[in-house]
């Protein structure tokens, strides 16, 4: 028996009920535990993530230095335009970035509260030109 199991990401965040719903839609997940200060959700693929209360939490600043990443998400999808329709419509934001190299295309986001997220394409994409 493992000494250690898997465990869950968990975000700091002021209003961790808004924030959960935003990944429970976002990730098509579904609650799994909630208490006054903690909820924890489960997607589909078994993806565990919970947010705590901390109402002195102040969003990450990435990719500017000062109070710079804390935590980052990668998430594979099909679709990037319509994941990011989706992203936007839940009230997430996209983050100003570099395009990514590589053969895989990625997308930065930050979601409500401030926490930067990545969206990556799940199958190679052509070279990028220029």
């Amino acid at each position: 028996m493992a000494l250690v199991t898997a465990g869950v990401v968990v975000l700091d965040c002021v209003e961790p009920e808004n924030l959960a719903a935003f990944y429970k839609h976002l990730l098509e997940a579904e609650e799994t535990d909630a208490s006054a200060n903690r909820v924890e959700i489960r997607g589909a693929d078994g993806v565990r993530l919970a947010f705590r209360r901390d109402v002195t939490a102040t969003p990450p600043s990435w990719p500017r230095p000062e109070n710079s990443l804390q935590v980052h998400l990668d998430f594979l999808v099909e679709d990037l335009d319509e994941a990011e329709r989706r992203v936007i419509g839940l009230g997430g934001r996209p983050i100003e970035t570099k395009d990514a190299a590589g053969p895989f295309e990625e997308r930065g986001y930050a979601d409500p509260a401030g926490h930067s997220f990545t969206l990556r394409c799940s199958r190679p994409t052509a070279p990028k030109q220029g």
